[in-house]
């Protein structure tokens, strides 16, 4: 197991830690929620700690570091682009950009219908606030859950491991879109700022498309990995790579 792949499941293990502590917060004390329902400046919660890791991460996903970060992240960045010594089949790379942003848009169809459906159960007082914010941390985890163990989108998204995903970066706007609902601070804040991300990553797709395309990009080739983020699958992959 590499480094980075035993760093993302320390991570896990803080995010379940994260939502069992939420989830007794929730049982014990449900007026510590009460930031998100738009108090978030007059005292503090425990919540506000949330927020913070939360927008801390959003941050680290606007500058290119190497924190043991995957390059599935980073890559959109030309800090960690490593042209082939071919030349680029220019054809190639607009269908791959057209194929995948397909894919990506329709999985984007799927978590806004989704997220409607939250939002539906939230306005008819079927959920409350905090059930919100639990979902939220729900997703928070399953998050490294596709990482590093099995990804529900890669069936429509065709991709063979994170490295290569077109909507690696969309995590956070994902995880904080279902709250958009609760219209305060708390919840605006972070859906604005995960569709910073999202934004910064969607243009850099159709601005920069050769730092996303493993056969432009050799950075994301299974031969040059460093991240082994990958499960045996993918491993398996790596080895018939020519």
């Amino acid at each position: 197991m590499s480094k980075t792949r035993k760093i993302y499941f320390l991570r896990l293990f803080g995010r379940i830690l994260v939502f069992v502590i939420a989830i007794a917060l929730y049982c014990a004390d449900r007026d510590a929620f009460h930031i998100a329902e738009g108090e978030f400046f007059s005292d503090f919660s425990p919540l506000h700690l949330l927020w913070g890791i939360w927008v801390y991460d959003m941050i680290l996903r606007l500058i290119p570091i190497k924190a043991h970060i995957s390059i599935g992240s980073q890559k959109v960045f030309q800090s960690l682009f490593r042209p082939i010594k071919e030349k680029i089949n220019i054809q190639n790379l607009k269908q791959y950009v057209k194929d995948t942003t397909a894919a990506a848009y329709k999985v984007m169809l799927i978590w806004i219908a989704v997220c409607t459906l939250i939002s539906a159960l939230f306005l008819t007082g079927v959920i409350d606030h905090g059930i919100m914010v639990l979902l939220s941390t729900f997703f928070y985890v399953c998050d490294l859950i596709c990482v590093l163990i099995w990804c529900p989108f890669r069936l429509i998204m065709k991709n063979k491991c994170c490295t290569t995903c077109r909507i690696f970066n969309w995590d956070h706007l994902m995880m904080f879109l279902p709250i958009v609902a609760l219209g305060s601070f708390f919840s605006w804040s972070l859906v604005i700022m995960s569709f910073v991300n999202f934004l910064v990553w969607e243009i850099c797709v159709f601005v920069y498309p050769e730092r996303f395309w493993e056969n432009s990009n050799m950075a994301l080739k299974c031969s040059e990995c460093t991240d082994k983020l990958c499960t045996q699958y993918c491993r398996k992959l790596r080895t018939k790579e020519p």
